[in-house]
Order: structure tokens, then C-alpha cells, then sequence
């Protein structure tokens, strides 16, 4: 008998540790639910939306809670460490082909890349630049084509930045978080430019710690550049869990912007710009339909999945695939060209960003309130 045309799959060793894991089902890779905000302390929660895992279809069901008093959003009850590894593995967001739609890609457009180091021309001709969460650094070699004279250095939780670095994109490497003290104590006064683009703040468990250590790293005087999705946006509340930027369940926190101003400013810093216009980036429409449509399909084949589909399923998949991709790009030529009316127009851009200004060393960790730890 001839081998079946899926077996050499089934014995993928990627497919047999991922049943390992899921073995115990997806409740160990959670935290105990926690009854306040990780920002504020408040207990007036809500829940603002649950959903699966819409990009990569990996098991499990994530809620993000909001705050009643400060509207800090944050996934309650929140991955844990090997959670995070679970869920991030097999996924990288840095590369436009892992996002739903390859109209979404716009987003990392080397174009886009140079408008955003544009804004720092005012500022002067910095010495030295730390892209944070900078994946393979594509913004550092964007960047450098407007300050030449620049040194870009990057760093990131993945080893994404070492490949970076042997890309020349960026001079120096450095893997982790700067709400690790000895890293932050490493780089301490070393940079005049820290840049926090996407989601990285989104992504981290503590989102306080790490502006509090981008601080660290900067010289007095310095600037921190930090671009985040706007959760108080209108696709956001329109578009519930298909917003991508909700991201379940890899994003943990989504910040407000009163809030990261507010932060900034206690912590001895002014705030130049805040900007709600020039961040937006077209794309939500698409985004939310092609999450639907291919939660709506059957799944493709990955290595999380029990067994491989079968041929039908697979070929049935393609079809209807290739047949509703003229229905993203109509999406995404409507959402291009309201583009322009979605970021004059207040509350419609998706996305923000904050320029500040270090002004004063950064004061020690503040105790935490305590109803508001991050564990």
C-alpha cells in the first residue's frame, strides 16, 4: 500500500511537541484572573471583549478587561511566561507576509520608516539612537537615510535583532527588555533618541517598567518617541475583537493616551508633540475582514493542529480563499481613500504618538499601589 500522502506531516516533530503541550489543555499557560487595574489599582473593571486566537488559530480564548476609571486595557487573565513563549512561537509580526492581508503591509513601508524619523529633525542631529522592539530593523535603516551621521542601535526580545545586526542595519544588538534592571543599567545615559514604534508596549508584561527604563537609557535632554494603537479610536469600539490591533492573544496591555502622557510627566519628562493624525495607518478594514474570513475557512494546515487537513479541506480553502481576496482589496482601496478624513476627523485615527523630552533624571521605581502589582 502506498504511504498516505499527509503521514510524513503527521510525524512532524514540531506537530508531536506541540501536543506535548497542549496535552494539559490551555489553563496552565494562564495567570490567576486578577480583580484591579495593573495601571491605576482601581477594581471597577469591565470586559471589554473576549476572543481566540484570530491570526495563528492556536487554542484558547483570551478577555481583555478595561478599566472603569483610567480605561487602562489589559488581557485579564494574563498569559504567563511559557504562555507567551506557547503563543509567540511560530509568529512574527515584524514580517508583513504573517499578517492577514499583504495590503497590510504598508504599515512597515520604507516610506513610512522615513516619515517617522522625520519628525525628528527638529530636535537636531542626534548622536546616538535606540529603536526598542525594533524586530529586523527596518526602521533604523529607513531612518539612517535621514541622519546619516546617526549611530542606530536596536534592541528587541528576540534574536530578530542580532540578525538585524548582521544586516547592518544597526551597529549594536542588544536582546531583552529594558524593564530588566541590569540591561537598563547597561545602556544607562548611553542614547539621545529612544523610539518605541507599533506595539512593542503592547506586547510587554509591565509597560510602566519599560517607559520607566527607556527613560534610563536616555541623556538628559534626551527624547523618547513612542507610537501606539489608540484603543479609544472609533474601528477599535466598532470592530471589536477584529481589530488587529487588540491582537489576542499575544498584545497584553493597550494604553490611552492621557495615560502615557501622564506617565511621562511624573516621571520628570515635558511632552513636545502629541500627534493623532500622521500615525494612522489604513488598513483596519481589511485587517477586520480577512481575520473573519479566514476564521470562517477551513483551517490551513499547522503544526498545532491535530492532524493535517485533508485534501478536500485543503483544496476547498484555496478556492474560497483565491474567490474572497477581491473583497479584502475593495476593503483596502475604501480604506485608503478615507484615510485622509480618518485622521483629521477626532477619535477616527487608530493610532498615536508622543514625543518627550527627559528633562530630569528619572526618579526611582514608585512602590506599587497595593491593589496594583504586575504579577
Amino acid at each position: 500500500m502506498p504511504p498516505l500522502p499527509y503521514a510524513p506531516r503527521v510525524y512532524d516533530p514540531r506537530r508531536i511537541a506541540y501536543a506535548a503541550e497542549l496535552a494539559r489543555g490551555t489553563g496552565h499557560f494562564h495567570e490567576p484572573r486578577r480583580e484591579d487595574c495593573p495601571w491605576c489599582g482601581s477594581a471597577r473593571l469591565r470586559t471589554r471583549l473576549t476572543a481566540p486566537d484570530l491570526l495563528q488559530h492556536k487554542p484558547g480564548t483570551f478577555r481583555l478587561d478595561q478599566c472603569r476609571d483610567c480605561g487602562h486595557t489589559f488581557q485579564n487573565p494574563r498569559l504567563t511566561p511559557e504562555g507567551l513563549a506557547f503563543y509567540h512561537r511560530d509568529h512574527d509580526e515584524s514580517d508583513p507576509d504573517g499578517l492577514p492581508d499583504p495590503v497590510l503591509a504598508t504599515r512597515r513601508s520604507r516610506r513610512r520608516h522615513r516619515l517617522d524619523a522625520h519628525l525628528m529633525r527638529d530636535v537636531g542631529e542626534p548622536e546616538s539612537w535606540l529603536d526598542v522592539g525594533t524586530g529586523h530593523g527596518h526602521f533604523p535603516a529607513a531612518a539612517r537615510e535621514v541622519f546619516p551621521y546617526t549611530s542606530f542601535d536596536g534592541l528587541d526580545p528576540t534574536t530578530r535583532v542580532e540578525e538585524a545586526r548582521a544586516a547592518e542595519r544597526i551597529e549594536e544588538a542588544h536582546v531583552g527588555h529594558l524593564s530588566d534592571p541590569l540591561l537598563a543599567d547597561r545602556l544607562r545615559g548611553r542614547y539621545d533618541v529612544v523610539s518605541m514604534f507599533g506595539h512593542h508596549l503592547a506586547h510587554v508584561p509591565d509597560p510602566r517598567a519599560e517607559l520607566r527604563g527607556a527613560l534610563a537609557v536616555l541623556r538628559p535632554g534626551g527624547h523618547l518617541l513612542v507610537e501606539l494603537p489608540d484603543p479609544r479610536c472609533a474601528f477599535a469600539l466598532l470592530l471589536g475583537k477584529w481589530w488587529l490591533p487588540h491582537g489576542q492573544p499575544r498584545h497584553l496591555h493597550l494604553l490611552p493616551l492621557p495615560n502615557l502622557a501622564a506617565e511621562l510627566e511624573s516621571a520628570g519628562c515635558t511632552v513636545l508633540v502629541v500627534d493623532r493624525r500622521t500615525p494612522h495607518t489604513p488598513g483596519d478594514l481589511p485587517a477586520a475582514l480577512a481575520l473573519a474570513l479566514a476564521h470562517l475557512l477551513p483551517p490551513a494546515d499547522a503544526p498545532w493542529h491535530d492532524r493535517p487537513p485533508t485534501a478536500a479541506q485543503d483544496v476547498v480553502r484555496r478556492v474560497l480563499a483565491t474567490a474572497t481576496g477581491p473583497l479584502v482589496d475593495v476593503a483596502a482601496a475604501v480604506d485608503l481613500l478615507l484615510s485622509p478624513l480618518l485622521r483629521r476627523v477626532p477619535g477616527l485615527s487608530n493610532a498615536y504618538r508622543v514625543v518627550a523630552r527627559r528633562d530630569v533624571a528619572p526618579p526611582p521605581p514608585r512602590a506599587p499601589h497595593p491593589r496594583s502589582t504586575t504579577a
